[in-house]
C-alpha cells in the first residue's frame, strides 16, 4: 500500500487478495491503526508469487527493505546474549556472543533476570578453562597470570592434555544443558571453605553463585521433559495495541520469557509469523519446535522456511491440550498482564516516536507518512577539520546503522553555510548513485541545525529533489521553513517539536564526536612521527593496517611487525614511546 507521495507504508500477504484488500474498507467499526492506514492509502501494488513459501519471505523482505510506517519493524540491534563453546577447537574458551556463526554450540538466549556474563562468571570459578582467546600453537608458551592465580590449566603452555581438557568441557556443557548439580556442590564446598577461613568478601561472592543457581533451577508450575527445546510466541491485543510474548525452554527448563509491545495493524496470525520471520534473522534457531496460539494460514510454509534456515526438521505446532498447551497458556498471560500493566508506556513511547511524526507532517501541511527523517549538522574549531554529520530517524527512532559522517572537502575557514551546501549536494549525489545503503532513500523530511541561513543555502537542492527542508534554530527552538519570513513556533511542550529537538542534538553528538576523533588522530599521527624512524610513510601504513591511531597504540611487539615496512627496532621503537607517554600520565 503506498500514500500520496508513492511512499510504502504497509506490505502484506494474502492466499486472496480480493477478500484481504476488501476488510480494509468494510463499513465495520475499524480500530484507530487501521483507520489511520486507510486514511493515507492512495494506490497498491501487488506481486503473484509461485507458492505460498515465497510469499512469506518475500514479504519479510521487503517489510526489511522498505520498512514500513504499519509494519513491524525489529531492529537488528535486537539480539540476545548466548554463551558459546567452540567444540571443534582442542581446547575451546567460552565466551559471551551475540552474533551466531555457523562454527560452535550455543546456549541460550539469556533474557531478563538471568546474566549470560554472570553465568560464564560461575563457569570460571568452578572450571579452570582458559580465558583468552588466542590460538594455540605446538610452540609452548610460559604460563600466564591466570594459570599462577590457579584460574586456568594453561593449555598454552602444554599444562594439560586434550582429553583431560575436554572432560572439563563435556562438564560445562552438561551444566549450560541443565545439569546443575556438580556445579551447585563445588560452590557450597567453596562457600563452607570461605566462611571457615573468615573471607566474607569471597563469601558473599560464592553465595551469590548460589542464588544464580537458585534462579536457573527456579521452580516450574509446569513438569516439562527435560528433552523439549522450545520457542514460545503468543499475542495480546487491546484493539490499539499488541503485545507479543516469548517464552524459551531449554532442556526441559523455562530459560527466560519476554514481551515485545507491537503497534502494527492486521490479524493477530500475520503480526505473529511476521514478527517470527524477523525475530529468527538475528536471533539462531536453537529450538527444535515452535509453539503458537492459533493455526496459522501459512504455518507450513513457515515450518519449511525455518527447517532450512536451521539446517534441522523445526515444528511448528499449535498445541490443543496437555503440558505444550500449558506452556502456551502461561505465555500468553503473560503477555495480557504485560500489555495491561504497560499500556501507559506503551502509549506514550507511540506519541512520541510515530504520533509525533504523525503531528509534525499535520504542522508543515506535508502529504505523507514522515517515515524517514534526516537531519544534518557541521562542527569545526575556527575552521579547521570541518566535518558534518548525517542522522537518520525511521519513524521517530534513530537507525544508527544508517548514520554517515562527511569531511568537508571545498569550504576553507569557518563557513557553516558552504559547508551545509557541499554536505546536501554530497548526500544526494550519493542517491543518484545508489551504491550505498544509507543514501538508496529519499528521505520524507530534511532538517538541517540552524536559522533562515541555513535554511536558503540548501533549499534549491532540497526543492529539485522534491524533498521538503525545515531548520530549527536553537536559540530559540524556532522551526524556519523555505520562502516564509516568520518562524512556525510550537510550544515546548509539543512532541513535534521535542522529536525535531531529539533529531537535530543527535546530529549534533555525532558531528561533535567525529571532529574530536578526528582531532585526536591528528595529535597521535603527529606524536607517532616523533618516534625515531617513523615517517609519513611508516606512519600511513601503521594507520591503513590498525585503521585507528588507538588501536596502533595497544598493539603487541608482534601485531606491529605484522606491518609492511615496520620491522623489529621500529615496533620496539613505538611500544617504549607510548609506554614512556603513559608513565608520565
Amino acid at each position: 500500500m503506498l500514500d500520496y507521495a508513492h511512499n510504502i507504508i504497509y506490505v502484506g500477504k494474502a492466499k486472496n487478495l480480493k477478500n484481504r484488500v476488501r476488510q480494509y474498507f468494510q463499513g465495520n467499526s475499524k480500530n484507530p491503526k487501521t483507520e489511520s492506514l486507510v486514511s493515507r492509502i492512495y494506490d497498491f501494488e501487488y506481486i503473484v508469487t509461485n507458492s505460498e513459501l515465497e510469499a512469506l519471505i518475500l514479504e519479510n523482505n521487503l517489510i526489511k527493505l522498505h520498512k514500513p510506517y504499519y509494519n513491524i519493524l525489529l531492529k537488528d540491534d535486537k539480539t540476545y546474549p548466548y554463551i558459546k563453546v567452540d567444540i571443534k577447537l582442542d581446547f575451546p574458551s567460552i565466551e559471551v556472543v551475540r552474533k551466531i556463526k555457523k562454527t560452535g554450540r550455543y546456549f541460550g538466549p539469556y533474557m531478563l533476570g538471568i546474566s549470560a556474563s554472570a553465568i560464564l562468571d560461575l563457569i570460571h570459578e568452578v572450571f579452570p578453562v582458559r580465558y583468552c582467546m588466542n590460538s594455540i600453537s605446538k610452540n609452548n608458551k610460559k604460563p600466564c597470570l591466570e594459570y599462577h592465580l590457579g584460574r586456568c590449566t594453561s593449555p598454552c603452555s602444554g599444562k594439560i592434555s586434550q582429553e583431560q581438557y575436554k572432560e572439563m568441557i563435556d562438564d560445562i556443557i552438561n551444566f549450560l544443558s541443565g545439569e546443575n548439580k556438580k556445579v551447585r556442590l563445588i560452590i557450597e564446598e567453596k562457600l563452607k571453605k570461605a566462611i571457615e577461613k573468615e573471607q566474607f568478601e569471597l563469601a558473599i561472592r560464592y553465595r551469590d553463585f548460589l542464588k544464580l543457581i537458585e534462579k536457573i533451577e527456579r521452580k516450574q508450575s509446569i513438569n516439562i521433559p527435560s528433552d523439549v527445546n522450545a520457542d514460545i510466541f503468543s499475542y495480546a491485543s487491546n484493539g490499539v495495541y499488541g503485545t507479543i510474548n516469548q517464552m524459551v525452554i531449554r532442556g526441559g527448563r523455562l530459560s527466560g520469557s519476554i514481551n515485545h509491545g507491537i503497534n502494527e495493524i492486521g490479524e493477530p496470525q500475520e503480526i505473529i509469523d511476521s514478527f517470527i520471520m524477523q525475530h529468527y534473522e538475528y536471533n539462531p534457531l536453537i529450538a527444535s519446535e515452535i509453539y503458537l496460539q492459533d493455526d496459522l494460514s501459512f504455518s507450513k510454509d513457515l515450518e519449511e522456511y525455518l527447517s532450512n534456515k536451521a539446517g534441522k526438521k523445526i515444528t511448528v505446532l499449535n498445541p490443543k491440550r496437555g503440558m505444550k498447551r500449558d506452556l502456551l497458556e502461561m505465555s500468553l498471560n503473560n503477555a495480557k498482564e504485560y500489555l495491561e500493566k504497560n499500556v501507559t508506556q506503551i502509549e506514550n513511547k507511540n506519541a512520541m516516536t510515530v504520533g509525533a511524526a504523525e503531528r509534525l507532517s499535520e504542522i508543515l501541511g506535508i502529504k505523507g507518512v514522515l517515515r524517514r527523517i534526516e537531519c544534518f549538522d557541521i562542527s569545526n574549531i575556527s575552521g579547521v577539520n570541518i566535518v558534518s554529520s548525517m542522522v537518520v530517524f525511521v519513524n521517530g527512532e534513530p537507525e544508527r546503522k544508517l548514520y554517515r559522517m562527511f569531511r568537508i572537502k571545498t569550504v576553507q575557514g569557518s563557513n557553516d553555510y558552504a559547508s551545509m551546501r557541499e554536505t546536501i549536494l554530497r548526500r544526494f549525489a550519493e542517491y543518484h548513485k545508489g551504491e550505498e545503503d544509507s543514501f538508496q532513500e529519499k528521505p520524507n523530511l530534511v532538517i538541517v541545525d540552524g536559522g533562515k541561513g541555513q535554511v536558503s543555502c540548501v533549499s534549491d537542492i532540497l526543492e529539485n529533489e522534491g524533498v521538503p527542508l525545515i531548520g530549527l534554530a536553537e536559540k530559540n527552538e524556532e522551526i524556519f521553513l523555505p520562502g516564509q519570513k516568520n518562524p512556525v513556533i510550537l510550544s515546548k511542550d509539543d512532541l513535534a517539536l521535542k522529536l525535531c529537538q531529539r533529531i537535530r542534538d543527535e546530529a549534533h553528538r555525532f558531528a561533535v564526536n567525529y571532529h574530536r576523533r578526528i582531532r585526536s588522530n591528528k595529535m597521535l599521527e603527529s606524536d607517532i612521527k616523533k618516534i625515531a624512524g617513523i615517517g609519513d610513510v611508516k606512519a600511513n601504513a601503521l594507520y591503513n593496517h590498525f585503521k585507528t591511531y588507538e588501536k596502533i597504540i595497544s598493539a603487541s611487539l608482534k601485531e606491529l611487525t605484522e606491518v609492511k615496512g615496520i620491522g623489529e627496532r621500529d615496533a620496539k621503537a613505538i611500544l617504549l614511546h607510548f609506554s614512556q607517554l603513559r608513565d608520565q600520565d
